[in-house]
């Protein structure tokens, strides 16, 4: 049960700035050491192969450093570590904060949107303040809680950690851009390897709430995404919210031509969509509690 009792701590407490202004949140420390290494070796030649070698090292140290905890802390440190590592409840706030920042002006939501997406927020309107925050929702609802919680029962702890450096080292370095396209390569390829279940698993759960029609059209529509995972959560979240969702978009002043996932749902999107949203990531974060338990019990 130690999956299901982090799941439930996390959503209790979150991530309570009392500890975390005063002490560096274990994803800080993981920054910090994926820094490291594309400080030291992301240069000169064989740039791969260095890549390569820092995904090794960062995977065999998450793993050790998991079953230290494990036999030092036992289930407690397991279950306080997990609920740290997972982010159930910090995105419902951050989702729900750009919700509430759009009711009150146009400028609060594009600053607070800019708080958990990437693009470029100065010329968003209404409409697609309320995607970005939908498609962040579902997308991280994916790496951010499902992810976790798989690796977390599959393989404890260890499992865990592994992941969650993998995936802060894609979110760092898996980038295709001329300093990270081979660097980051290594981390960018099994962060896609370790997401491949959990992203599938997150649409099936909103498809299966939301009883959204065929299992086909999620597929058919995922597959417009640019990323192999993340248009799975996208797709079903756009048609359980009957919205459309992805689509053009800029960064660093590039517009994109990204088609629509769901074009026929609603385009005009609303601080009410991301309401709705929350409440799907709530329902299915409540499956997650209850596949985790009987998990447990099979055990």
């Amino acid at each position: 049960m130690t999956v299901v009792l982090a799941l439930l701590l996390d959503a209790l407490i979150g991530e309570p700035r009392a500890i975390w202004s005063r002490v560096p949140h274990p994803a800080v420390l993981m920054g910090r050491c994926i820094s490291w290494f594309d400080t030291t070796l992301n240069r000169g030649h064989a740039r791969k192969a260095k890549g390569v070698v820092t995904v090794a090292v960062l995977s065999l140290s998450a793993i050790g450093l998991g079953a230290a905890v494990s036999s030092t802390l036992g289930v407690w440190g397991e279950v306080v570590l997990g609920a740290v590592l997972l982010a159930q409840r910090s995105l419902v706030q951050h989702v729900q904060a750009v919700g509430d920042a759009l009711r009150l002006s146009l400028g609060d939501g594009r600053r607070a949107v800019a708080m958990i997406v990437g693009r470029d927020t100065q010329d968003m309107s209404p409409s697609d303040v309320a995607r970005s925050a939908i498609e962040s929702a579902a997308e991280n609802l994916s790496d951010g809680v499902t992810a976790p919680a798989v690796w977390f029962v599959l393989f404890g702890l260890k499992g865990l950690l592994f992941y969650k450096i993998i995936n802060t080292a894609d979110s760092m370095i898996g980038y295709r851009t001329p300093r990270h396209q081979d660097f980051g390569w290594a981390a960018a390829r099994l962060d896609d390897a370790l997401n491949w279940v959990p992203a599938r698993l997150t649409a099936a759960i909103i498809w299966t709430l939301g009883g959204i029609g065929a299992w086909a059209t999620i597929t058919l529509e995922a597959g417009k995404h640019r990323s192999p995972n993340a248009g799975w959560p996208e797709s079903a979240m756009a048609y359980r919210l009957d919205v459309a969702l992805s689509g053009p978009r800029s960064y660093f002043g590039t517009k994109s031509n990204d088609p629509f996932v769901n074009d026929l749902g609603q385009h005009d999107l609303t601080a009410r969509h991301i309401d709705l949203t929350v409440r799907v990531l709530w329902q299915t974060w409540g499956v997650l509690v209850l596949l985790a338990a009987i998990a447990a019990l099979a055990n």
